[in-house]
Order: C-alpha cells, then structure tokens, then sequence
C-alpha cells in the first residue's frame, strides 16, 4: 500500500530552534519587581503605582506570586486604590 503525502498545514523548524522558556505578558513587570525586592533591606517594602503594572493589580499579583513560589522566595502584597505593595 502506497503512502500518499499530504500537502502541510503548518511549518516546521529544527528543534533546537524550539523555545524553551515562556516569556508571558507579565515578565516584565514581575522581573522588576523581584530585581528590586533582592535589593531591600530588612522590614522596607515596595510602593508601585498601579499605573505603572501594566494590567489590573490582580493579575500582576497572581503572577508575581507564582513567580515567588517558583523561586522559592515567599513575600507578601497589599494594595489600596493607588498603589500595590510588596
């Protein structure tokens, strides 16, 4: 029985040419964030303006903190209507 071909949908590229690692939407923001917490020192916190996340405080919080767990380095948040703190 023959094997007939069929013409393909999508391309393909070598798999070393696969990326590895997800860059969401929210790396950016979430990156900055814990860059400066490493520079903290002991009982200071961090006051960002909620106009600087980017998203709604809710996302942005959700990500950092899967973020924190990930690195094993557990903070806490708050917020009010201005600003979020870390």
């Amino acid at each position: 029985m023959a094997s007939s071909k069929s013409k393909r949908r999508f391309a393909t590229v070598p798999q070393i040419d696969v990326p590895h690692g997800r860059n969401g939407k929210h790396k950016q923001i979430v990156s900055a964030i814990l860059n400066e917490l490493a520079d903290l020192s002991g009982g200071e916190a961090l006051k960002i303006p909620l106009t600087d996340l980017g998203d709604c405080k809710e996302n942005v919080r959700s990500a950092l903190n899967r973020a924190s767990h990930k690195l094993h380095q557990p903070l806490a948040t708050a917020a009010d209507a201005k600003f979020l703190y870390v």
